[in-house]
């Protein structure tokens, strides 16, 4: 049987449920009679283990001590509520099996090792801000817990630089690979911090506003609604057993059902901009006491689309200044451009660099094929009936039409497959992403929505139908699958559509010692070229923005430090095996010329 393949009689009402525009099942798709109404359910505000009340103190729904914000220490922080405060709640089991599910750290993660990194910035040694282990951290014994329930042994490269860093206090702006363990090296020392420091005048703060109103002491912003949760549900895991209280804020979803969260209480606040300037023009938030901001996917974030948003809510909210606060930026890419901007939001800051995988390393398989508009759907069947069953595939189209049209096709030749993109509700992208994850549907299809964050770490297979109009989000893309040291492969379908990104790609193979198939190598050195080497995508001076711009004498931009690759699974691609026709139309007939990702980013 092919990866995915299915008879669709065979499930029987069992399959999940997508309502696009509302409704039950495949709204407007009647050969999916199949797919019926037991679909997944989402409650966030329901989860075990949560807090059930704000009357006077917090209460973990799990059973254990309430935090007496009222009685004798009172609203302020004094030594009697800073013993409640770092006090240990019981264990909840049904929690602890929810949170700390075990993943793979991969056949590869020891090469991890071998990742050059590099730290530059005023008043700082590199060789005194590093740890080997974690228990090296004088963590508070919840965090400590919780770091071994996650079966956490050794720290990754940014996990090893990044935390001492953040723990000495200082602004950090932080480089690294996708799926390098950039979430946890920013939420275990700050959590850590709220808890060894407490929550100060926060908590008079709340009572000053009878409550209705939360100042959250930490606050990371995400550039979509995936990313947003996924950071939550793992400061849901490091905060496991303590009294601090973490929300999210997101777009597509309920407002008065997450308002009814933070009302119930918001130590650390995780939000995307758009749906956080709401809420605080409610009245709901305030950023007075707030002492981290971490802008994670920062590059994106400050980019043309968030970055008035992110200046909104940094400058005209009362957010303590630069200096005073501790801000923490992260992403896989940082060009020059990026840097010079995120510098408005950072003071005497350090700048991490975590470079590529080494060549030794080969985590990730990049595959370039050349594939005609009118070939590809056929390509993408035999690449798909050819992979192993149930293996998790990625694959990334460019419009939001075209993962719809797409998704259609593969489910008529007999693949579970479901599909994301900005316009679907969350509950539908919540569900979709829960299929795929659980491998009840294998084979995903995205816009770029996905492509940013997502942290899904049993893909083995990503696959670029469109490629993206610049290297950086090809960066992004290809780095859903080999996360924290696992094997996968990135196969991408090529053609005159895409020559913009020949030089950039041939660089990207060359760096991470890959095979570039010689079709692509000539298009590169043909004189036609010329255009693209006076680009924003020529990555002269330090490849993929992996420098401290502030080191160079005449810095250029680029992203970051790539990805580690191997010989081994051909990684050259080759030469026109699929599709010899030219079709100047692309499939299902959409030709929208906006990729999906312009907008997506909106969707907060």
């Amino acid at each position: 049987m092919s990866n995915g393949a299915f008879n669709s009689s065979g499930f029987d009402n069992q399959g999940p449920r997508y309502s696009r525009g509302g409704g039950d099942g495949f709204r407007g798709r009647p050969g999916r009679g199949g797919f019926g109404n037991r679909g997944l359910n989402f409650d966030r505000g329901q989860n075990e283990g949560r807090w059930s009340g704000f009357n006077g103190s917090y209460s973990s729904r799990g059973g254990g001590s309430s935090f007496p914000l009222g009685s004798r220490g009172g609203r302020n922080w004094s030594e009697e509520t800073k013993d409640y405060w770092t006090r240990q709640l019981p264990r909840n089991e049904r929690q602890e099996q929810e949170l700390f599910k075990k993943v793979s750290t991969g056949i590869n993660f020891d090469q991890y090792d071998n990742i050059p990194v590099s730290a530059t910035g005023p008043d700082f040694s590199d060789e005194a801000s590093t740890i080997s282990s974690f228990a090296e951290l004088s963590l508070h014994r919840i965090i400590r817990n919780n770091v071994e329930l996650a079966q956490y042994e050794r720290p990754t490269p940014v996990q090893k630089h990044a935390i001492p860093i953040i723990m000495s206090h200082r602004d950090l702006m932080a480089c690294a690979q996708t799926g390098s363990g950039k979430t946890a090296a920013f939420l275990i020392p700050i959590l850590n911090r709220m808890i060894e420091e407490g929550p100060g005048g926060s908590l008079n703060a709340v009572f000053e506003t009878n409550k209705r109103k939360q100042f959250p002491v930490a606050l990371i912003l995400a550039p979509t609604r995936e990313l947003a949760s996924q950071i939550f549900d793992d400061a849901r895991k490091f905060a496991y057993r303590s009294y601090i209280r973490p929300c999210v804020l997101y777009g597509g979803a309920d407002v008065r059902s997450q308002l009814m969260e933070v009302s119930l209480g918001c130590n650390l606040l995780v939000a995307t901009p758009g749906r956080l300037t709401d809420v605080i023009e409610r009245g709901r938030i305030g950023l007075d006491h707030c002492r981290f901001l971490v802008l994670d996917e920062a590059d994106r974030m400050l980019d043309m689309g968030f970055e008035p948003q992110i200046r909104r809510i940094v400058e005209q909210n009362n957010l303590p200044p630069s200096g005073t606060r501790q801000t923490l930026m992260f992403s896989a890419t940082f060009p020059h451009e990026i840097q010079v901007l995120a510098k408005d939001f950072l003071s005497q800051y350090i700048f991490l660099a975590v470079g590529r995988v080494g060549s030794t390393s080969e985590n990730i398989s990049q595959n370039i094929l050349w594939v005609e508009e009118n070939a590809k759907r056929d390509a993408l069947v035999d690449l798909l009936a050819n992979s192993d069953p149930g293996v998790l595939t990625l694959v990334f189209v460019e419009t939001k039409r075209g993962a719809d049209s797409l998704e259609d096709y593969l489910f008529s030749q007999k693949f579970m497959v479901a599909s994301i993109h900005g316009d679907r509700t969350q509950d539908d992208r919540e569900l979709a992403l829960s299929c795929f994850r659980t491998g009840r549907t294998p084979i995903l299809v995205a816009t770029a929505v996905a492509a940013r964050g997502l942290d899904i770490p049993n893909v083995k297979h990503v696959i670029n139908y469109d490629l993206p109009s610049d290297i950086e989000e090809y960066v992004h893309r290809i780095g859903r699958t080999g996360r924290v040291g696992n094997l996968g492969i990135a196969t991408s379908f090529f053609n005159d559509k895409n020559r913009n990104l020949a030089r950039g790609l041939v660089e990207l193979l060359e760096e991470v010692n890959q095979n570039v198939p010689s079709w692509l190598r000539a298009m590169v050195t043909d004189g036609r070229q010329a255009a693209f080497q006076r680009s924003k995508n020529n990555r002269r001076g330090g490849g993929f923005g992996s420098r401290d711009y502030r080191q160079q004498p005449n810095p250029r931009g680029g992203s970051s430090g790539g990805y580690g690759g191997s010989n081994r699974f051909g990684g050259g691609g080759m030469s026109r095996e699929f599709g010899m026709m030219r079709d100047d139309q692309s499939y299902g007939n959409n030709t929208q010329n906006v990729p999906s990702g312009s907008t997506d980013w909106w969707t907060s």
